[in-house]
């Protein structure tokens, strides 16, 4: 097991959960909708009373950094009309949460009373699959967003649903927005609000090429694997690149590695930071700069990498560093608008690697596959390797060490 995971952060663990971001029309973060763990429609016991919890569950789960700045963001959390009525409304600050309620069928007077109640408190609700059912017109005047499954309509039903709600002056989300076509569509028919994968598909660009400093960067990359290559050798090339020269000697510095040192040379600080280190990071560079990507796709790949390497930590697989490149470059086609196979016929990694990414068919593909199931909240097709405990776990870590590293690379 990892050192970074100990045995408190799993007891905070015991509750699953998972984030996915909230878009708006420039594909930056909104918020974060809070997916967890329930069979039977109930916040899980540890997420109810305490403020202490909420607050963990908050701070790990609805922070985001961006141009080296953390912020917090709200957090859409689930909320079946029983728990409303039966007044188990956790206790989370409101400026920060939106309840996202379930549909149910049948809305009762005793559900519009507490509604409109807790909205003059300050609450703010999303109404989740909203259909344009007359029986869910009642509640779109005390709804904050209104969640439209965008993959249910014909874009005739989906103008028609826009219009009836503009009176109700609502946020409008599309959800399930699969593509950067769906995420056209949905804002060319009036939605200000997106959630989904588009993100992580990647758009046709023909005649993409790499630029200079991205061929130099696979030229580090090819030196990395290297088996004989050493800190001098690597400097050699680095010393090519002062922008990369420069980034280098900040890690040594950064939150990343939390040790201070006086730097003699490029040479000594590959060596502080470590071979292993220097690869995951010069991969990162290569990513960081794609123009016209969002911050978010990139803090995706990060979590997916790390994900990946912590569980190969926790099972004990040798060379983690290896899991950590799978994850990170699993959603490459996406941030360099090209092909995957293309992608990987440039890029110098070994061929476990490749084929992981490719066909997900050896120890890491099935590591991959892990991670992708957990961050869709696809619970029930994890494989059970782990107890689910140190999945949350690695996760929020995860969370946790993509925003440092963000913060590292655009600082």
């Amino acid at each position: 097991m990892s050192k970074v995971l100990d045995e408190e952060q799993l007891k905070d663990g015991s509750v699953l959960l998972a984030r996915q971001p909230v878009f708006n029309k420039n594909q930056d973060v909104e918020a974060y909708s809070l997916l967890y763990r329930s069979d039977d429609g109930t916040l899980p016991e540890e997420f109810s009373d305490e403020q202490a919890t909420a607050s963990v569950i908050l701070n790990n789960y609805a922070v985001a950094s961006s141009d080296g700045k953390t912020k917090h963001l709200p957090l859409y959390v689930k909320l079946t009309q029983s728990m409303l009525l039966s007044d188990m409304l956790p206790n989370l600050p409101q400026n920060n949460v939106i309840f996202e309620l379930l549909r149910e069928d049948g809305i009762s007077k005793e559900l519009l009373a507490i509604l409109r109640e807790r909205k003059q408190q300050g609450y703010r609700f999303a109404l989740t699959h909203y259909t344009g059912d007359k029986a869910q017109t009642a509640l779109l005047d005390l709804m904050h967003v209104a969640k439209i499954d965008i993959q249910r309509h014909s874009d005739a039903e989906l103008k028609q649903l826009v219009n009836f709600c503009k009176p109700y002056h609502l946020d409008l989300l599309a959800d399930k927005v699969e593509s950067q076509d769906d995420f056209r569509r949905a804002m060319g028919l009036g939605f200000n609000l997106f959630q989904g994968f588009f993100l992580c598909r990647p758009v046709s660009v023909k005649g993409k090429s790499f630029t200079s400093s991205k061929v130099l960067l696979l030229e580090l990359l090819a030196e990395l694997e290297n088996p004989v290559s050493t800190a001098d050798s690597v400097e050699q090339i680095v010393i090519n690149d002062p922008v990369m020269a420069y980034k280098i000697l900040r890690l040594v510095n950064s939150a990343a590695f939390r040790t201070p040192k006086q730097i003699e040379s490029i040479s000594h600080a590959i060596s502080l930071i470590g071979m292993d280190q220097v690869k995951k990071w010069a991969t990162l560079f290569l990513l960081s700069g794609q123009s016209g990507k969002p911050v978010e796709l990139t803090r995706i790949m990060l979590i997916r990498g790390r994900m990946c390497e912590l569980l190969a930590e926790m099972l004990s697989y040798s060379q983690p560093i290896n899991f950590f490149m799978v994850g990170l470059l699993s959603q490459l086609d996406a941030m360099m608008d090209m092909e995957m196979q293309a992608l990987m016929d440039e890029i110098p990694l070994n061929d476990s690697i490749k084929q992981a990414i490719l066909s997900r068919d050896n120890q890491m593909g099935e590591i991959l596959t892990e991670v992708q199931h957990y961050e869709r909240a696809e619970w029930d097709d994890l494989s059970g390797m782990l107890d689910r405990p140190f999945y949350e776990v690695a996760y929020r870590h995860s969370l946790q060490w993509a925003d440092q590293v963000l913060a590292s690379l655009q600082g």
